[in-house]
């Protein structure tokens, strides 16, 4: 589809926020630029012009809109946050309190409504959350109870044993058959993802806005008999790794362990998807084809949409027989940028 400038007005005036990232509208009376779903009255179709990026908007005079803020990424992880995230990671057994939070510049109203939006749950129920699951993979290496409760900062043993039911459904002493998945946000420059990892590998990459993001952790957690918990991961430094350099365009090819969930033909599916080649696209019929199967196109791609982890297992190059960027859980506009970034299509 051709993006003409009645599609991006029409985009605009509706809001849609399949068009997030695609293109900013600049208006000519005021002076300044908006993301598509800005909610400010919308100015005459002769009023306003199209950009591909802020860069262009900027250059051409125009201010970013203060009711939009068309330079920030509304689901970013802001910077303070990031820090207070990275120090759990380094030590889980410190606990933050308001007072600390105050100290650090930061509102603990904010905070609180900060990871109610984004993790489910208030900044200290993810503290604890956090200690716990650090807590689990002690005791799942032998240790003693007592020790790994004094160690993540639990002052005594039956706060511990009820923080720990409370996450696993079992006690501490119980816990050796029990399972988790770690989960861990991942800011990326197309917007925020959600990583799952266990032992072997990463099962999940997507992003945050993907509305399917609940139903895929379901499938998860049944697949593997596992409780997702946040957490950190040794597969997480090396994926964190490798996707900032695949966005610099130093990375070409992912070697950080995957595992998958999903069907043995899924699976087949999205191994096929690992050989297409960067900066190169194929069909969805060139794809039943590789597998042997010229007439299993609809099933081909219905394995590629329930794909969990994006750009590793690189279903966004995969279009139409006839050129057109098909569907993508993480929205089109994703598709188009993976695509331009890898040099595949040029716009």
């Amino acid at each position: 589809m051709e993006l003409t400038e009645t599609i991006m007005y029409q985009a605009s005036f509706e809001k849609n926020p399949e068009f997030e990232g695609v293109f900013w509208m600049g208006v000519k009376t005021t002076g300044i630029f908006c993301r598509p779903t800005c909610t400010a009255r919308k100015p005459k179709p002769e009023n306003v012009e199209f950009f591909d990026t802020t860069k262009d908007a900027i250059l051409k005079g125009y201010r970013p809109c203060k009711v939009c803020k068309p330079l920030e990424n509304p689901d970013e992880t802001p910077e303070e946050i990031l820090k207070l995230m990275d120090d759990l990671s380094a030590d889980p057994s410190l606990k933050f309190k308001d007072v600390d939070l105050v100290e650090r510049g930061l509102q603990p109203a904010t905070v609180k409504r900060w990871f109610l939006k984004h993790h489910g749950m208030t900044f200290h129920a993810f503290q604890r959350m956090f200690k716990i699951n650090s807590a689990f993979k002690k005791l799942q290496q032998g240790e003693n109870v007592l020790d790994v409760a004094l160690d993540n900062g639990y002052e005594s043993l039956s706060g511990f044993n009820e923080s720990f039911k409370s996450i696993f459904g079992t006690s501490p002493k119980n816990s050796k058959m029990e399972k988790i998945v770690d989960l861990k946000r991942i800011e990326t420059p197309l917007g925020t993802m959600i990583a799952c990892a266990n032992e072997n590998g990463i099962c999940m990459l997507e992003f945050s806005d993907r509305k399917s993001l609940s139903k895929e952790l379901e499938d998860i957690s049944k697949y593997f008999k596992a409780n997702i918990v946040q957490g950190e991961n040794p597969h997480f430094k090396t994926l964190e790794k490798e996707l900032e350099e695949y966005f610099e365009r130093k990375r070409f090819d992912f070697t950080v362990p995957l595992a998958p969930v999903g069907t043995d033909f899924q699976k087949n599916v999205w191994e096929n998807l690992r050989t297409i080649p960067y900066g190169t696209t194929r069909s969805y019929q060139q794809q039943a084809d590789i597998l042997g199967n010229p007439k299993a196109v609809r099933a081909v791609a219905n394995a590629n949409g329930l794909n969990k982890i994006s750009i590793i297992i690189p279903c966004h190059r995969v279009i139409g027989t006839n050129g057109t960027l098909t569907g993508y859980g993480g929205g089109i506009w994703r598709k188009q940028k993976l695509l331009e970034l890898e040099q595949a299509i040029l716009f």
